[in-house]
Order: structure tokens, then sequence, then C-alpha cells
């Protein structure tokens, strides 16, 4: 069995002091050029890396931090993941990815799971069934820095991420108010998340400022693919069936769009749909939707970088950030030209 090798037996074979190794390693400004090349040349032919644990002990830190998604299969998420991941690992952290299904039980034990682990941040977008955030303010308790992305646990006081939602929203259903429609369906997330609140006000300001009467009956919960699809149909089915349906999700638009092509009825002609996230589903779609971009990715690495500034920072009570990102209308053609 082959033997870890350490900065121990790097000095011994080049003749000088563990703390020269250690230093040469860092790239330490007193260590004369020489002596650098010679430590690293010789880590590199020994496959030398540091030792985790001694790391983790000397610095007290695990150099791991936890991701908290509902959904990984989800293309925002992934996006999220992978902007995080990127700034994680360029700063020597490994990220452990956990996701609840949705399940605020689930969620209650994946925080359990994480303070065992002595992670030393996490983030994390909630739950759609999550009424109850005491796990995460355990974790608060605990010590651990936490960042919420795109799903934010309201009540507590921490550094988040965002976008705009309620201006999203606004912007996409005045957009489709241009265009022509005059009765638009909104699709929405359980009002439990503030993302879920925010959409819907922006929906209902958008038919406000329009001077179009918000007619309750037309919104309707609804956030998933297998759901629009049913809903859809009974939408298509009404006498006064609207001419637009804004989804609060990519997944939701398609399962909408499916069901009005169903129903016999054209896309964007009879109906125009547009959806939130510019998944890949939105590029596939028959025709393609309209959507609004929320930059996963970057969403990703800000958030990141909000972590690990809190990781690092010796003051532990300054102010929490909340970062909003921009977000973007991308009109395809699930959705007809803007009427002249």
């Amino acid at each position: 069995m082959s033997t870890q090798i350490t900065i121990k037996d790097i000095a011994k074979m080049l003749g000088i002091s563990v703390s020269t190794v250690s230093r040469a390693l860092k790239d330490h400004p007193d260590i004369n050029p020489e002596t650098k090349r010679q430590v690293k040349e010789l880590s590199d032919k020994l496959n030398y890396s540091p030792n985790a644990i001694a790391l983790s002990l000397r610095n007290r830190k695990t150099f791991q931090l936890g991701i908290i998604v509902p959904e990984i299969v989800h293309h925002f998420f992934s996006c999220v993941i992978s902007g995080i991941e990127q700034v994680a690992n360029e700063h020597g952290y490994n990220v452990i990815i956990m996701q609840s299904n949705e399940s605020q039980e689930r969620e209650i034990s994946i925080c359990k799971s994480l303070m065992n682990a002595r992670i030393d941040g996490v983030l994390a977008s909630v739950s759609k069934t999550t009424t109850d955030t005491s796990h995460f303010k355990q974790l608060l308790k605990a010590g651990v820095p936490m960042v919420f992305f795109d799903r934010i646990a309201g009540d507590l006081d921490t550094d988040r991420v965002i976008v705009d939602d309620f201006q999203a929203a606004y912007n996409a259903v005045k957009y489709m108010i241009s265009t022509g429609c005059k009765s638009i369906a909104h699709l929405s997330a359980p009002q439990v998340l503030q993302i879920g609140q925010k959409r819907q006000l922006g929906y209902k300001q958008a038919l406000i400022d329009s001077n179009i009467e918000v007619d309750p009956s037309l919104i309707i919960a609804c956030d998933n693919q297998f759901d629009a699809m049913l809903v859809g149909k009974q939408l298509m089915e009404r006498d006064d069936r609207p001419d637009g349906i804004f989804a609060v999700n990519d997944l939701t638009a398609a399962g909408a769009l499916y069901a009005v092509k169903k129903a016999g009825l054209k896309v964007p002609e009879d109906v125009s749909i547009c959806g939130f996230t510019d998944g890949l589903v939105s590029t596939i779609t028959d025709p393609p939707l309209t959507t609004i971009s929320q930059h996963g990715e970057q969403m990703g690495h800000i958030a990141a970088q909000l972590l690990l500034k809190r990781i690092s920072s010796e003051d532990s009570n300054y102010p929490t950030v909340t970062e909003v990102i921009n977000t973007e209308l991308i009109v395809r053609g699930s959705t007809k030209s803007i009427s002249i």
C-alpha cells in the first residue's frame, strides 16, 4: 500500500526545513526562486497534495460547501450549481449537492446532515412546501454562514441573490398585452414562496396598468407540466377562453402549449404563451417559448462569492447583502409580434 507524501518527506529529500517547503509551495516572496523551483518540481514528481484533514484541523475548516436545491434536474438549478461549483473550486472548496425534492421534511434532514458534516457554509433555495424555516435557523445559530438564492426564506436575515420577479412578470405580461392579448391566464406558483407572490403581483399590476380587469378565475395554482396539460385543457374549453397564458416556469408553459394544440388551436395565432426561466425546454417546443431569462449561472457565481466572503470575514456582524440580477425577456414564436 502506497504512503501519502508529506512536506516532511520533501524537506528531507531536499535537505531543507519543513517551513521552507511550506512557504515555497505557497510561493512566499522570502523564498528564493531556485528553492521554489526545486520544491515544486519534486512535489509534482511525487504527486504531493496537501492533507485535507490536517488542513481542516489547522484552519478549522472542512473546505466544503453545502448546496440545497429543490430539484437537480431542473435546468435553472443545474445552471446555478454550475456557477457555484466554478467559484468554489477556484477557491479550493468542494461542494456537496443535496436535493429536497420539494419536501420540507427532506430539507430538515439535509440541514441536520450538513451540520453534522461541519460544513463551512450553505447555499440554499427553499422547497415549495416549506412553511417553517426553523431548520435553517438552527444552522445559523450554529454559526454556519448561509446564502439563499432564487427562493429565499424571507424571515431570515441572510445574504441572498434574487431576480426582480415582480418586474420580470410585469414586463412579460405587458409585452403580451402589447401584442393584442386581452384575456391572460396566469398559471402560478404556491403563494408560500416569495417568487410566486411577486410574479403574481407583477401579472396583476400589468393588467391593472393596461385597464384590463383582473379575473380571479384566470389565476390558477399550477406549476408543473402535467398539471398544466389538465388546466390548459380546461381553459380551452371555457366559453370565455383566454387568448394568452403566462406561466410561472417553462415546463408549465410547455404543458399549457401542449394542451392548446391538443384542443386544435394555434400558438400564437389563437393563444399566446409565455414561460419563465429560459431553460432548454423553451427552445425545443413547437413553437419555441417566449420566456424570461434568469441567468442561473450568474446567480450561482454571485451566491458563491457572497458565501466565501462571509466565511472569510472576521466580522460576523457586517450587514447582510441582497443582490438583484437583471432578467431579460426572450421573445420567441409562442407570442405574436407587437401590434402596431
